[in-house]
């Protein structure tokens, strides 16, 4: 159902790329537009884009008296609704809603929505691809780049496929997926949540709209998911990276197999780009919607062998003297380190660390202890990941990046490999992990043979 925005009083809050692309928007369809955000306007990278629009300001903290009198406050992804002028705006009756739910509204489409904690990003893209492979127009972002409020006017799609946060799960009320994937549930964010439990409650929305005719595709080999997803509506389809199932997608060590309907088809995983049984899982959860779709299993395997990766989660910098560099600065919880550090050999120097989001770095013990010849330790979260796994191997910690990278220079041998993958959320230092990836990539190609 459209909402009909003229005359509205309508508060978008947060000045990010969703923020801005949400005021033009609403200030297209007649509506009354203010941005708050709490940083002043010097500070926003952007705002220019806004220039001729008909939209108000109040920046440099969050007018409450503004929020209580409007008719609509949208947020962006990364606004927590605990934020005071949010709050008050609820308890005074009005309608707080998420960038996601405002473009559901619109987009006509068909739309595949993927959560979890990790590897949502991968599989949009490879489902993404897949998609156009098979001749659709197909819109991928959602959080994963371009908000999907930025495909409303864009023309007719036939498909969407949008990685979903638990923060944009948040703030959605009719939101309705036809698929609906639950890749994992691993500790994240417990900075912003009070428990695993409120964490978990948050991605399990993504079902919350959604009937007998949709489909959830689902982690059979994740005992939080299968257990978070008992009493859903959608129909369940299942992947397993350990087994080979009686129906669904399934693996056997060497080919992902598709079982539906009395039919075996068997995609070889020698033939993927991407390595890793994480990325396994990934590629399966992605080719789901569209095999169930209709869409040829020659053409969604060629998509998926096709896809090269991500920047900046597992991406090899270079071989420097023997050693390879990874770059993993999308590895921003503890759950991601434990999938990259899986798939390498010892000796591993791993780089860790950033501003702490409250998982226990206690589960990396095992890998800290076989793998991990020497840790090197950055930004804030490094006191505690010392004290957690600081004495089951060499630990070091460093003042900046750079010097991380110069330690591990000295101490990694021949053989050997260097890790970066933070487990922590990049902002005490860096604007985002994109800019964290890339100064950990130039500081090891500065390197000197």
């Amino acid at each position: 159902m459209r909402r009909d925005y003229r005359g509205k009083n309508v508060i978008v809050v947060g000045a990010g790329r969703t923020g801005l692309a949400l005021c033009a928007y609403f200030a297209q369809r007649g509506a009354a537009t203010t941005l708050s955000d709490r940083r002043r306007g010097e500070e926003i990278e952007g705002l220019e884009l806004l220039a001729g629009l008909p939209v108000a300001l109040d920046l440099g903290g969050h007018n409450e008296a503004l929020f209580c009198a409007a008719d609509l406050v949208v947020v962006s992804p990364g606004v927590p609704l605990s934020v005071p002028a949010v709050a008050a705006a609820r308890v005074a009756g009005v309608p707080v809603l998420g960038e996601i739910e405002i473009a559901f509204d619109e987009f006509t489409a068909p739309l595949a929505a993927i959560t979890g904690t990790n590897g949502k990003s991968t599989t949009t893209t490879v489902m993404g691809e897949i998609f156009r492979a098979w001749g659709k127009r197909t819109f991928v972002g959602g959080n994963l780049g371009t908000p999907l409020i930025e495909a409303v006017d864009e023309g007719n799609w036939d498909w969407g496929v949008a990685e979903l946060s638990s923060f944009q799960l948040e703030a959605i009320a009719s939101f309705r997926p036809r698929y609906a994937l639950l890749l994992n549930l691993t500790e994240d964010h417990l900075d912003r949540y009070p428990d695993m439990a409120s964490y978990v409650a948050a991605k399990l929305r993504i079902f919350e709209n959604m009937g007998a005719d949709d489909v959830a595709i689902l982690n059979a080999e994740d005992p939080l998911v299968v257990d978070a997803v008992r009493d859903i509506r959608p129909r369940k389809e299942w992947f397993s990276s350990a087994r080979v199932l009686d129906e669904g997608m399934g693996f056997d060590g060497s080919h992902i197999v598709w079982r539906r309907a009395g039919v075996e088809t068997r995609f070889p995983v020698s033939e993927l780009r991407l390595k890793g049984l994480h990325n396994v899982e990934n590629v399966m959860a992605a080719l789901l919607p569209p095999l169930l779709e209709g869409c040829p299993a020659a053409v969604a395997w060629g998509a998926a062998r096709a896809f090269a990766g991500l920047p900046h989660r597992m991406v090899e910098v270079r071989v420097l003297n023997g050693v390879p560099w990874y770059n993993d600065s999308k590895g921003t919880n503890v759950g991601s380190v434990l999938k990259s550090l899986s798939g390498l050999s010892a000796p591993v120097t791993l780089i860790a660390g950033g501003k702490d989001k409250g998982g226990d770095y206690g589960v990396l013990a095992d890998l800290i202890r076989t793998k991990v010849a020497h840790l090197i330790l950055i930004g804030q979260a490094s006191a505690r990941i010392d004290q957690a796994l600081g004495s089951l191997t060499h630990t070091l910690r460093a003042a900046s990046l750079e010097e991380a990278v110069g330690l591990a220079q000295d101490l990694t041998p021949a053989g050997g490999a260097v890790l970066f993958s933070p487990g922590c959320s990049s902002f005490d230092m860096f604007k985002n992990y994109e800019e964290r990836g890339d100064r950990f990539a130039c500081a090891v190609l500065d390197l000197a043979d």
